[in-house]
């Protein structure tokens, strides 16, 4: 057996065995406090309500623990198992060049995984979100989202893998840094063209009606030094009871946008206090050093896949008989999950902070108590566990836990 399939046989187990001792340390953790809801807060959520998000988070864990599984199998028998390797041959019978052969067979491994994931989409959607009352997504809307998916993908990805591919096999030993450069130029293109070209080809956004809460958005906008391109409602109720509120879009393409559920749960006070944290991550400049952490890491990862593709064991000790571009793109995009597992805790811990800044920015330009109050309905209405393991919430979660984050901005009461 070659050291790399050693090593990466290692990594997975480690991963796998690492993911399978913190969800149970999580499940522990959360049966446990069940019966018991947390002091703080005592007359703000209900103990029902509580057992409910306890048993919802109990739930996606069983769910994502097959999942887990499920997909070192996939992955094992993808490389090792030969399936890449068969489907590389099959590739190789067209007759195609190199280029457009290597279109097809990313494509078609893409659509082979999304098959392979969809039993579990259907359950979580159908089976548990819709158990615990979540769930407004009919089967005519989960087809159509799919196809429109699927329609996405060819629109967009055939002439980005096709220019990827390209350069790889063209543009001599600096391919990776080019490819780099498209990659983030497409990133970017992405971020300013989501609100307004990609999103509303799957929800409907209104422009808010109501005006008292419009000025006193526009009121906020103006404090905080933002300018957008609108303040919308995005029909997220047409798909789950969750709510949430979220700012997308880059330079002057930037939208505001609050699910209408959320509308329905929090007055006017709160609306604000959410809107104001989410303006805490444009004024802390948390988006600008987010994507440049990613493009960084996609430099290293570029030039990394840049000295493994001249390597002949990197292609053999992962399955894959004969080496060709479209190969070693695939195999690195699958494998480095594995070898990155360990570096979650890092972002998710970078992630945190930024949503303590963040808070701390609303509690400077709206209220602290406001804060509080809607992140309590936010909590109550989305079943997010009041007790989460400290270090499952510390290797997996981008935001802080629930008891954590109320007494920070407890800390900002003013008095």
């Amino acid at each position: 057996m070659h050291g790399f399939t050693l090593l990466f046989l290692l990594m997975l187990a480690l991963s796998l065995g690492v993911e399978i001792w913190l969800a149970r340390r999580q499940a522990r953790h959360v049966h446990t406090h069940r019966a018991t809801l947390p002091e703080a807060f005592a007359g703000q959520i209900s103990l029902e309500a509580h057992q409910k998000a306890a048993d919802y988070t109990l739930g996606k864990l069983k769910l994502g623990h097959y999942e887990r599984l499920y997909g070192a199998l996939i992955l094992l028998l993808f490389t090792l198992g030969g399936g890449l390797n068969l489907l590389d041959q099959l590739w190789q019978g067209t007759g195609l060049g190199a280029l457009w052969l290597g279109v097809g067979f990313i494509l078609s491994l893409l659509l082979i995984s999304s098959l392979l994931e969809l039993p579990f989409s259907l359950y979580r959607t159908f089976r548990l979100e819709q158990a615990f009352g979540f769930n407004r997504t009919t089967p005519a809307l989960f087809i159509s989202d799919m196809f429109k998916q699927g329609l996405l993908l060819l629109v967009l990805g055939i002439p980005l893998i096709a220019l990827v591919l390209w350069l790889m096999q063209s543009a001599g030993a600096l391919w990776w840094l080019y490819v780099w450069l498209v990659w983030s130029g497409f990133t970017l293109l992405m971020l300013w063209a989501y609100p307004a070209f990609i999103a509303p080809l799957f929800n409907r956004f209104e422009p808010l009606q109501d005006e008292a809460l419009r000025q006193r958005i526009d009121a906020l906008l103006q404090r905080c030094g933002f300018t957008s391109q609108g303040i919308f409602v995005m029909d997220g109720s047409r798909r789950s009871a969750h709510g949430n509120a979220y700012f997308s879009g880059t330079g002057n393409n930037k939208r505001i946008v609050f699910f209408d559920t959320l509308l329905e749960s929090l007055n006017g006070d709160e609306i604000e206090a959410v809107l104001a944290h989410e303006l805490g991550h444009f004024r802390r400049k948390h988006v600008r050093s987010r994507l440049i952490q990613m493009m960084l890491m996609s430099f290293v990862g570029l030039a990394l896949l840049g000295w493994l593709i001249q390597q002949p064991w990197f292609f053999s000790a992962l399955g894959v008989a004969q080496p060709s571009t479209h190969a070693a793109l695939v195999l690195f995009l699958l494998v480095m999950p594995v070898f990155s597992f360990f570096i979650q805790p890092l972002m998710a811990l970078s992630m945190r902070k930024h949503e303590f800044e963040a808070d701390n920015f609303a509690a400077e330009q709206a209220s602290a108590e406001d804060l509080i109050r809607a992140l309590v309905k936010l909590y109550k209405e989305n079943a997010s566990t009041l007790t989460p393991d400290p270090l499952y919430s510390a290797w997996h979660d981008s935001h802080p836990p629930a008891p954590v984050r109320i007494a920070q901005l407890s800390t900002r009461l003013k008095t």
